[in-house]
């Protein structure tokens, strides 16, 4: 008898994706079940044992930590990556480094395809088939939720309740939330059931990660990053009178997340567009990345070359940011964006006392050593020893020329 052909499936052990797994044991294939740990809290013994139970042929659970950090998240940081203004991009920033470690769990296993549990309408589809076929041009990608096969069958949460029954899938007895649920070590997004109507307010249960603003400590909490081209290198800390200081990326990442949550800041409730031409609305918690984003951007403001800085916000940021959020990472304009990521951020190196607090954080100040730019005296309002105010007359003469001619026949243009 000839073996099965293999399928690696992004397993999550919740509902929809143990379904999957029986569905596609009934399609003849063996399941070979991929689970990523990219910082979400999960008891992935207890996923690994579900999915051997419901017949995967084997489990792998990858720990993704360091690579979501060091090659996600940190450079996004770099590049003040953000998408339409708010969103910091958490649910697209890990889809990378799953989908890489998915494909190459799948060729390691002798797999045909791989699969995966996202919806018809999301952009989650895209980022990971896009990435699939990136970085294995031939591989065969099995998408159930846009199955008719499978779609038609499983209609609803009860015809999913009811096949878990009859397939002997364990289901947990609580009640579902009614919302989805996404979280890595970046943030959590929720979205969906009562999300959908976009002027309900979300009930407090449903943030997972932070302190209600109002309920956080009347305490303020300050602490200090520090950067080295534009990347995080230590954070400085107090716990129980004494200073402390971590460097190790995993563990500064996990230390500001600590804070942030701690004092309830990274909350955004937003209305997005999708890359597939939907609205959707989204609430995100982004604790730590929100903080040290903020202080990448102020550090900058310091030691930043302010053409510079215009090239990259309006080039770089923008199109980086695109990439990330349409599944574009693995592409050559990602590539050659990150490279020029690089060539901008030599001098981002520093220090900023930042202060968390109900919800906010605030920077105190920053200094740097390649603070070449900024002259305190220059700048002072008390001198005009090493600026000359009789200049900038002449200065303004210049910047007024084409709007006297404006001004003067304005009756004529508009």
């Amino acid at each position: 008898m000839a073996d099965k052909p293999k399928v690696c499936l992004a397993y999550s052990g919740g509902l929809d994706t143990s379904c999957i797994l029986a569905w596609l044991r009934e399609q003849n294939y063996a399941v070979v079940c991929f689970c990523a740990d990219v910082g979400q809290e999960e008891d992935f013994e207890a996923v690994k044992a579900k999915a051997l139970k419901v017949g995967a042929v084997s489990v792998h659970v990858v720990d993704l930590k360091r690579e979501f950090v060091e090659q996600l998240c940190y450079p996004a940081i770099a590049c003040n990556a953000i998408y339409e203004n708010v969103y910091l991009l958490g649910t697209s920033l890990a889809r990378p480094v799953i989908a890489r470690a998915q494909i190459e769990v799948a060729k390691k296993e002798g797999c045909v395809a791989v699969s995966h549990g996202c919806t018809g309408k999301g952009n989650d589809q895209v980022r990971f088939e896009l990435a699939y076929y990136a970085l294995q041009p031939d591989i065969q990608v099995i998408a159930p939720w846009r199955d008719a096969k499978f779609y038609n069958r499983f209609a609803g949460r009860q015809a999913l309740l009811d096949y878990a029954a009859q397939s002997g899938i364990p289901v947990t007895s609580t009640k579902k939330a009614p919302w989805s649920m996404d979280e890595n070590f970046a943030h959590c997004s929720y979205e969906a059931g009562i999300l959908e109507d976009p002027d309900v307010t979300p009930p407090e249960e449903m943030w997972k990660l932070t302190t209600d603003p109002q309920k956080a400590p009347d305490q303020a909490e300050d602490f200090t990053l520090h950067f080295k081209k534009g990347l995080p290198s230590k954070l400085e800390y107090s716990e129980k009178g004494q200073v402390k200081s971590v460097t190790e990326p995993v563990e500064l990442f996990r230390k500001a997340n600590e804070i942030a949550r701690r004092h309830g800041v990274g909350r955004i409730d937003i209305v997005e567009n999708r890359f597939i031409g939907l609205k959707s609305r989204g609430c995100y918690e982004t604790p730590g990345f929100t903080m040290l984003r903020q202080a990448h951007m102020d550090l900058e403001g310091l030691v930043l070359d302010r053409e510079v800085r215009a090239l990259r916000d309006q080039f770089v940021t923008v199109n980086y940011s695109k990439a990330l959020y349409n599944g574009t990472y693995f592409s050559p304009e990602r590539k050659y964006l990150e490279q020029c990521l690089h060539a901008c951020q030599d001098n981002v190196q520093g220090q900023v006392r930042m202060r968390a607090y109900k919800g906010l954080s605030s920077v105190l100040g920053r200094s740097s050593d390649k603070s070449i730019l900024y002259s305190e005296s220059e700048s002072s309002m008390d001198s005009v020893e090493d600026f000359s105010v009789e200049a900038t007359t002449g200065f303004i003469s210049v910047s007024a020329i084409r709007l006297k001619k404006y001004g003067g026949h304005r009756d004529l243009i508009e």
